[in-house]
Order: C-alpha cells, then structure tokens, then sequence
C-alpha cells in the first residue's frame, strides 16, 4: 500500500505567530503614524522622519517583547523537564503508573497501556513524560531567538510599506494613498497568513483589515484634533 502523504502545520506555529504578529503590527502602527502625522499637516519630511523612527523603535520593541515573553516560556519548560527528570531518576514506578494513567483515559486497557507506557518509556522516558504528561513537543517548543528575530524582520517588511507610498504618492493624497494601500497590504497579509496555517482565508482577512482600519481611522481622528491645536 503506498503511504499516504500527510502535511501539518503545527511546527509552523512558533515562528508563523511571530512573523504574522510582527508583520501585521508594522503595517498597523506604522501606517496608522503616518495618517496621524499627517492629519496634523506635517510635511513630507516630518513624515518620513516619523515613520522611520516607528520602524526602527517598533522592530526593537518586538524583537525584545518576542524574546523576553518566548524565553519565559522556555524557562518554565526547561524547569518542568528538570522536575520531571527527577522523579523519573527517584520514583519510576510512579511515573510508569502516571503514563499509564493518561493512556488508559485515552481509551486503552489498562494492560496494554501499561504495556506501551512501559515501551515508551524504554526509548525515552523524560520525551514520553514532557510529550503526554505536559504536552511539551519538539515542533512547539519555545524557541525565543527564532521568534525575535521573526518578529524584528517581518515588522521592519510591514512598515516599510506604508513609506514607501509616503516617497510615491502626491503629499495632497497621502492621507488616503496610506491608509487604502496599508489596508490592501492588511488584506493580503491576512490571505497569506490563512494559506500557511490552514484557517479560513475571509475570517483572517476580515480580523486584519478591521483592526487596521480601526486603528488608522482613531490616530487619524488624534492627528486632527492636535494638529488644529497647534
């Protein structure tokens, strides 16, 4: 019988979450600064030099954000592993029972699944342990650099969208050239997101152009209203 190929997307999850967050996020803040700023009548140059200062803090705060939050979650499994490696090395027979436990709710007798428990556990006790025990796998596994560094990169892409069209379009138009490009950009982001997770493509475009819309018409409303201030 030939094998049956099969494609799953959970070890995309760790960097696909960090790249669409730091893409989406670049776009949104980003574009949503220049349509401020320029509701507030700034020049091109005051644009640009805002939008650009955006892109360089905002890729920073993600890259530092991601790592800081992942390595969390890093140090709270490599301290679970740890707990987990010494009761394996001081009480393997409750261990053994515990794995045992788990398949049993799972749906096996309690023979075989002492049986399997007990297999797995010969190969590799603490793997068998984090896996179905605290549901730590290879694939999702807190990875903090790779997530940093996706983060930091795909923001500065985002951002550098809105300024390209601050450069290209008419000073007169920007305000508007901004914000229906960025959500252009949103809308595609949201497809390509859905296409490499799997989910429904109108449900991540619709969440995605929401929130940047949102976002773009509330800094706008700000620009506006502190602009005739000054």
């Amino acid at each position: 019988m030939a094998k049956h190929p099969e494609v799953h997307r959970t070890h995309r999850i760790g960097w696909l979450r960090a790249a669409v967050l730091g893409a989406n996020d670049g776009l949104v803040s980003t574009a949503s600064l220049i349509v401020g700023v320029t509701a507030a009548d700034a020049g091109r140059g005051g644009i640009l030099v805002a939008g650009i200062a955006g892109l360089v803090a905002g890729a920073m705060s993600m890259a530092a954000g991601e790592y800081v939050s992942v390595s969390s979650q890093a140090d709270t499994e490599s301290a679970d592993l740890d707990r987990e490696r010494e009761e394996l090395a001081t009480d393997g027979e409750r261990e053994h029972a515990e794995l045992r436990d788990i398949y049993v709710k799972r749906g096996l007798d309690r023979a075989l699944a002492g049986q399997v428990a007990a297999q797995l556990m010969a190969k590799d006790a603490l793997g068998a342990h984090a896996r179905e025990e605290l549901g730590i796998s290879e694939a999702l596994s807190a990875r903090p650099v790779q997530a940093a560094m996706a983060s930091a990169a795909t923001f500065a892409v985002g951002a550098a969208l809105p300024l390209l069209v601050v450069l290209l379009a008419p000073v007169s138009t920007l305000m508007w050239s901004v914000s229906v490009s960025s959500l252009f950009f949103l809308a595609f982001l949201g497809v390509l997101a859905a296409r490499i997770g799997g989910s429904p493509v109108w449900k991540s475009v619709a969440r995605v152009t929401f929130w940047g819309a949102l976002a773009m018409a509330v800094t706008a409303g700000v620009g506006t209203l502190f602009g005739a201030k000054v």
